[in-house]
C-alpha cells in the first residue's frame, strides 16, 4: 500500500494541473496537439518517456485489486501500450490523433477524465 500512496500522491496533482490547464487554455493545447501529431520525432520520443513510465509504474505497482489502488495500475499499462503503439505505429497514432482532434468535445472530455482522475488519487494519496 505503501507504493499505492506514493504514486498516488506522485500521479494526482500532475492529472489535476494537466486537467484545469486544459480547461483554462483548451485552444492552446488543441494548437499544441496539431503541432505534437506533426513531428515524428515528438511522436516518437514521447512513446519512449510514456513507455518508459507505464513500465516503471507496472513493475512497480502491478497491482490488480477491486479499489481504488488499480487506477495507478490501468494508468501504468496504459502508458506502456500508448508508449508502445507511439514508437511501433506513428502514423496510425498520427491519424486517430488528428481523427479525435477533429471532434469539438475531445479536449473537454479528456480533461475532465484527467480531472477525475487526480481529484480521486489526490485523495486517497494525501487525505486518506
Amino acid at each position: 500500500m505503501t507504493n499505492s500512496i506514493f504514486l498516488a500522491k506522485l500521479m494526482g496533482p500532475v492529472a489535476l494541473v494537466l486537467a484545469i490547464s486544459l480547461f483554462m487554455h483548451t485552444e492552446a493545447y488543441r494548437a499544441m496537439a496539431h503541432e505534437f501529431l506533426h513531428s515524428s520525432a515528438l511522436i516518437y520520443l514521447a512513446g519512449l518517456l510514456t513507455m518508459t513510465a507505464g513500465l516503471a509504474v507496472v513493475l512497480t505497482h502491478n497491482v490488480w485489486v477491486a479499489n481504488w489502488p488499480v487506477l495507478i495500475t490501468l494508468f501504468g499499462w496504459l502508458a506502456t501500450i500508448g508508449g508502445a503503439a507511439r514508437i511501433a505505429f506513428p502514423d496510425q497514432v498520427r491519424t486517430m490523433g488528428e481523427s479525435m482532434l477533429r471532434k469539438p468535445m475531445t479536449m473537454t472530455i479528456g480533461g475532465a477524465i484527467w480531472l477525475a482522475v487526480g481529484a480521486v488519487l489526490c485523495f486517497f494519496g494525501y487525505f486518506r
